[in-house]
Parts: structure tokens; sequence; C-alpha cells
């Protein structure tokens, strides 16, 4: 049963996101599951390569899991499809236009997230009134070709500077031998993508990770 999401949200240290990059159309349901039985607080379709149609069709599939497991269901990039998906949250990066656009969309129940990547860009996001951010990457990551890891300086003064706002998500090349070290670089809230999806038991996996945020405090 579903609880109110943006107290899942307030709450969240664990965000999952099944990446159709990591995951086959047919083993999707299937890794969906083993997440939300491992205990994420907050999942994201991610499919950068598939058409919308078909990110929708799987979606119908997804976002039906989420609800049953009471854990909020995020579309990202495409607000038609948080509308007709009737997601929870929707997650923007920096060039997928501005709040008050996405605002326009979908209404003003929708959480939304933004990707940042500096703490410059994540003040900005808490100014503009997104509800979390993620921040990153923070090791280079095949996920996020191309950009180079921004390292762990920042996490703690972002943390105390937009973290006491909104939730502060730490992504990019987090694993979890190298967890202790995030944690200890300020973070209090992750974003783990393959580490969990190509673990060869994903609900373990995901269990260890929230035991490890968890008893960080």
């Amino acid at each position: 049963m579903m609880t109110d999401p943006r107290k899942a949200l307030a709450d969240a240290r664990l965000y999952g996101i099944l990446d159709l990059g990591y995951v086959t159309a047919e083993k999707a349901e299937e890794a969906t599951r083993a997440l939300l039985k491992g205990g994420v607080d907050l999942l994201q379709l991610r499919a950068k390569t598939w058409t919308e149609a078909a990110i929708l069709e799987l979606g119908k599939k997804i976002a039906p899991l989420c609800k049953e497991a009471g854990v909020p269901f995020v579309m990202n990039d495409f607000p038609s499809l948080a509308i007709e998906l009737d997601a929870d949250a929707l997650h923007l990066g920096q060039d997928d236009g501005s709040l008050e656009e996405a605002r326009k969309l979908v209404g003003d129940q929708m959480l939304l997230g933004r990707s940042t990547h500096s703490p410059e860009q994540a003040r900005q996001a808490l100014l503009d009134g997104f509800d979390y951010i993620g921040f990153g990457p923070l090791f280079p990551t095949p996920t996020k070709l191309g950009r180079p890891g921004i390292g762990m300086d920042h996490v703690r003064a972002v943390q105390a500077d937009v973290g006491i706002r909104i939730p502060v998500f730490c992504i990019g090349g987090i694993r979890r031998d190298n967890l202790a070290q995030v944690i200890e670089a300020g973070a209090r809230r992750v974003v783990i993508v393959s580490d969990l999806l190509t673990a060869p038991d994903i609900a373990t996996a995901v269990a260890e990770v929230q035991s490890s945020l968890r008893s960080a405090g």
C-alpha cells in the first residue's frame, strides 16, 4: 500500500534505478521485484535507448509493482509518460527543461527531481524548487560515459547546505565496496545502479546496502 510519496522521499536512503542498459526487457520485471524485495526506497525507470512506446509498455508492468510495494515510482526524462503511468515523481537531467515547464505538464502533486553535477547546480536546484536532487557522478561510471567523476570533496558541504532542506542522493559509480567511503565523505542517501542490477542476488545486495546506510545513522 502506497504511503505518502513525500514522506517516503523524506525517509528514503537508497534510490534504486531499473536501468535498461543493464537489464534485458525479459528480466525487467524480475529485477524490479528483487529491488523492491530487497528494500529500495524509491524506484526509477530509466531506458535511454528505448522508444517512448516501449517504455510505456514496460512502465505499465513496473509501476503497479511499485504501488503494490508502497515504493514511489519515478519516471526518468519523459513528463508525458510520467503522467500516463501515474508516476509519483519525474526525474530531469540538467538539459531536460525547467521546473516551471515540467510543472505545467505534470501538475503540482508530482515530485520533481534534478540531476546536479556541482555544488552550484545543487544550490540552484534547491532555489528552483525541486523536491530532491541527485549529486554526482562521484566516480566515473559507464552509466554516464564521457562524464568524469566529480569526486567526494563537496559531498559534506552539499549535504550541509542543500541536504538539510531537500534530499540529496549521491550517485555515480557507487558500489558496495566503496559505499563506506561515500558515507565517510558525508553522504546520507545514495543511488546505486550497476552494482545492484548485476549482483547474483539483487535482493540480498539491496538489503546489504540498506543495512550499511541505516547503521551509519
